[in-house]
């Protein structure tokens, strides 16, 4: 019993990393699209990047969203699993049992808010780095970086440090408000279409998913549960970018108003094709990762102890 609950935890790792390698790219474009200026669409974003900083300015501030993401997709993975078994074991004194509907929202929820209390810092440090080579426009000052050309932040752990110590726990997770109230929407939007497309796909008498329909399945849930989370999403990367230089938003709802007054309402759907293209492949390397290591484990496993 005690070694399943870690496997999904491991599992998760492995789904976490894999899914940065091939989100990363998409995601870069995704924060300047939402937080930057003067990138008109995705592709003429896409073509900046590339004459600006080649194809390694695709992948900038990898190693640490490579690191972090990892474990927490392992502890969002692991505290699903473990919360739906519990669920399960609870209400039917089985915890294998195919689990229902209420139960994988309720784990959902939970694995949401555990992961706000993780991610909020992680990702304010992923957005504060991708932001900073932005030239900073506000209505007529043009504020320089702190020497042009050289970047606030030398890298994730000075960021983590500098935000420390300037604003505080409060400025790590400055954001956080908007957050949980994209992610906790957000993984039921994410386990329950795939929980249900899974087990749809999946010819009956089956245990486990095939790779393919575990690909499908798990693309599906990423396209609705990013697509869904892709106002607040903007919200929060505004809330996080803010401060690389200076704030300008008092909070959640001050940032709302104020982007709806100036932008209009299309400016909380800034980045949704991005987003939406980008939670297939994504998503379907995450659940991928994870399901097809969490079968190689659970083979050793009963190969080692038959």
């Amino acid at each position: 019993m005690g070694s399943l609950q870690l496997q999904d935890f491991a599992a998760g790792w492995v789904g976490g990393a894999a899914s940065v390698v091939v989100g990363h790219p998409l995601d870069t474009i995704k924060t300047r699209l939402q937080a930057g200026q003067g990138y008109g669409n995705t592709l003429s974003c896409v073509l900046t990047v590339y004459r600006n900083e080649s194809v390694a300015g695709f992948f900038k501030g990898m190693s640490f969203p490579l690191a972090s993401i990892a474990v927490y997709s392992s502890v969002v993975f692991g505290v699903f699993s473990n919360t739906q078994r519990l669920l399960s074991q609870l209400r039917h004194g089985d915890p294998a049992r195919a689990p229902a509907l209420a139960d994988v929202a309720l784990a959902s929820v939970v694995a949401g808010f555990v992961s706000v209390g993780i991610g909020s810092p992680v990702d304010l440090v992923k957005i504060r780095l991708q932001m900073q080579t932005q030239p900073y426009i506000k209505a007529n000052i043009k504020l320089q970086p702190t020497v042009p050309g050289f970047p606030v932040y030398r890298g994730p752990i000075h960021c983590f440090r500098t935000v420390l110590k300037k604003e505080g726990i409060a400025g790590m997770y400055r954001g956080a408000g908007a957050m949980l109230l994209r992610d906790v929407p957000g993984y039921c939007l994410y386990f329950i279409p795939y929980t249900f497309f899974c087990g749809w796909i999946t010819p009956d008498g089956c245990i486990s998913p095939n790779p393919s329909s575990v690909w499908l399945a798990g693309g599906v849930a990423g396209v609705i549960s990013w697509g869904t989370a892709t106002p607040m999403d903007v919200v929060k990367s505004r809330l996080q970018a803010d401060g690389v230089y200076l704030n300008k938003y008092k909070g959640t709802l001050d940032c709302i108003l104020q982007s709806y007054q100036n932008e209009g309402l299309k400016v909380f759907f800034r980045g949704i094709t991005v987003n939406a293209v980008r939670g297939f492949p994504v998503s379907s390397a995450m659940f991928l990762g994870y399901e097809l290591s969490l079968k190689a484990m659970k083979r050793d496993q009963t190969e080692t102890n038959p």
